[in-house]
């Protein structure tokens, strides 16, 4: 028998704080990776970030005695969870080289419209409402506002824009798929395992297509990548998979627009790049759109009532 997926209330205000804490590390994660890349391989910098991050979970689960223990019946549902976290990584990590840093990172936000939609017809309890619609058509406005306010309006469509789009798909089908099978899990194992397994294929890529793997290992470099490692990779992976677990997809994923808020701020501050009106225009869109998809209501009213319980 299918153990039942719990259904999820609104986020307290400890985990929305928590929420927002971790989104501004994964924002702050572009800004490492940009940092990383001066120094080492795209691939290669994938396959050295997941071996610390992999190595970090596993001595945390020694630590707090966790069971790594996984039953028969849950093995091909691992297996294609990992291999989906194989695609979309080393997908990622293509298309970035494919096309700029800020199309990669719009492109990511579109993540919860996939999820919106997604979730209302596989995850009981996580329906579409007109609240969520709003507040994240707000929160995408204010990431088209933060990449695409330009002078003349003019903007350039590049090949690596369709391989994140594909990315897209497939993280958003992952996060809800890890949804309605992680009660059956012990949360680490949704972040460990994949790791462990993807780690090979990432240095096996980077053989294959990082030309030099390593060319210049300064402190920043290293600096940044542990940043991706044991920040990022280790703490915030396992924080968000924990509240994941406890809480909708979809509320819980309106939360990624800060990412893109936090990755510039601190552009601006590492990198030295310009704080301009338009990320102003964009802070305001973002934080009304969370603002309106938390906004308690006793009860939600589904935009698509025909969508069913699975």
């Amino acid at each position: 028998m299918n153990k039942k997926i719990s259904t999820n209330g609104e986020l307290t205000f400890p985990a929305a704080f928590l929420s927002v804490f971790i989104c501004a590390l994964f924002g702050a994660n572009a800004v490492a990776i940009k940092i990383c890349l001066s120094g080492l391989g795209v691939f290669t910098t994938a396959g050295i970030r997941f071996s610390i991050a992999a190595a970090a979970i596993y001595l945390w689960a020694l630590v707090t005695r966790k069971s790594f223990a996984i039953k028969r019946g849950q093995k091909l549902q691992l297996l294609f969870f990992t291999l989906t976290f194989m695609a979309q990584l080393s997908l990622f990590y293509f298309g970035v080289s494919r096309t700029k840093a800020s199309h990669a990172t719009l492109l990511s936000n579109l993540m919860p419209f996939f999820i919106l939609f997604f979730a209302h017809f596989f995850i009981p309890g996580d329906r579409i409402t007109t609240r969520k619609i709003l507040g994240i058509l707000m929160g995408f406005t204010g990431v088209c506002v933060l990449f695409l306010w330009k002078k003349g309006g003019k903007t350039d469509v590049q090949f690596g824009d369709f391989i994140i789009l594909i990315v897209v798909f497939i993280w958003a089908s992952r996060t809800v798929y890890m949804k309605r099978i992680i009660d059956g899990f012990e949360s680490f194992h949704l972040v460990f395992y994949p790791m462990i397994f993807s780690v090979p294929i990432f240095f096996i890529e980077a053989l294959l297509w990082d030309d030099p793997m390593l060319f210049n290992l300064d402190i920043k470099v290293l600096s940044s990548l542990l940043y991706q490692s044991l920040v990022t990779a280790s703490f915030g992976f396992l924080a968000w998979t924990s509240l994941l677990k406890k809480y909708g997809a979809t509320s819980l994923h309106a939360f990624i627009f800060i990412m893109p808020v936090s990755g510039v701020l601190l552009s601006g501050l590492l990198l030295g790049e310009q704080l301009t009106l338009n990320l102003l225009f964009a802070m305001f869109f973002i934080v009304t759109g969370i603002l309106l998809v938390h906004l308690k209501v006793k009860k939600p009213t589904p935009m698509f009532p025909l969508g069913r319980n699975i």
